[in-house]
């Protein structure tokens, strides 16, 4: 399965890059699933939707649309996983209003939080309590991208997101029997080349071929790049790709 999308659906600028004229707001998610089959809520980082608010995004996506829900950024960046109890369930409760059209729960970390084992595992151990979803972390500071720490997400069956920009660590790794891939930002600029989208078209059916899922977002959206970017990788995918000489 490989599912391509953007983070986020709501930008004032897409008004003239992607969305029709005088499309109102509460038809942007219907009109976006017309396009893609998938899309990462960005808005939860920052601002904690209820249930009723999930539920309504049910409603407006055909059957077979997904969903990726980012964590907040107070279980993240402030509480940083410790007691995260409260936080987390608030999290899932409010998430499954999307039923089985949540696919993924993304953790984003800061990039100055450096590793921490114990504090992984304890969380880990929580995350168990809610079997019924897919979860992949991100991790920003390079100290996370260690052995144990790949050996605790492969325990918990948790995904290792593949963050692609030049200011993020990545290591091309599996943890899990799926991926999770977040297009930040191209090697020269915002946007991403074709040579870095083929390079990466590549990968993706490298894993494809080994029966791994792939979950890919766009959320270079500065600029309106995001869209373009999902869309040519969306074609890549249909081409040929052993054929294809680029250069």
């Amino acid at each position: 399965m490989l599912q391509i999308g953007t983070s986020g659906w709501v930008y004032k600028h897409w008004m003239k890059r992607f969305y029709p004229a005088r499309l109102l707001g509460e038809q942007q998610l219907a009109f976006y699933a017309q396009h893609f089959s998938t899309v990462e809520v960005n808005f939860s980082f920052y601002r904690l939707p209820p249930r009723s608010t999930f539920a309504t995004w049910y409603d407006q996506t055909p059957d077979n649309f997904l969903f990726a829900v980012k964590a907040s950024r107070y279980l993240t960046h402030l509480k940083k996983l410790k007691d995260p109890q409260e936080p987390l369930a608030r999290l899932i409760e409010a998430a499954c209003g999307l039923q089985e059209k949540l696919a993924v729960i993304l953790f984003q970390f800061p990039p100055n939080w450096h590793l921490d084992l114990d504090r992984l595992e304890a969380f880990l151990e929580v995350l168990q309590s809610y079997p019924n979803c897919r979860y992949v972390m991100e991790f920003r500071h390079p100290s996370w991208l260690t052995a144990p720490m790949y050996q605790q997400l492969e325990r918990s069956n948790v995904a290792l997101c593949l963050p692609i920009s030049p200011t993020v660590p990545i290591d091309v790794r599996l943890t899990t029997a799926w991926t999770y891939l977040r297009f930040h930002q191209g090697r020269y600029g915002i946007a991403y080349d074709q040579s870095e989208l083929m390079d990466w078209a590549k990968q993706i059916q490298s894993f494809l071929d080994q029966k791994i899922d792939v979950y890919a977002y766009f959320n270079n959206d500065a600029e309106g790049y995001a869209i373009q970017n999902a869309n040519e990788l969306k074609q890549l995918m249909k081409l040929d790709l052993d054929r294809l000489i680029v250069g």
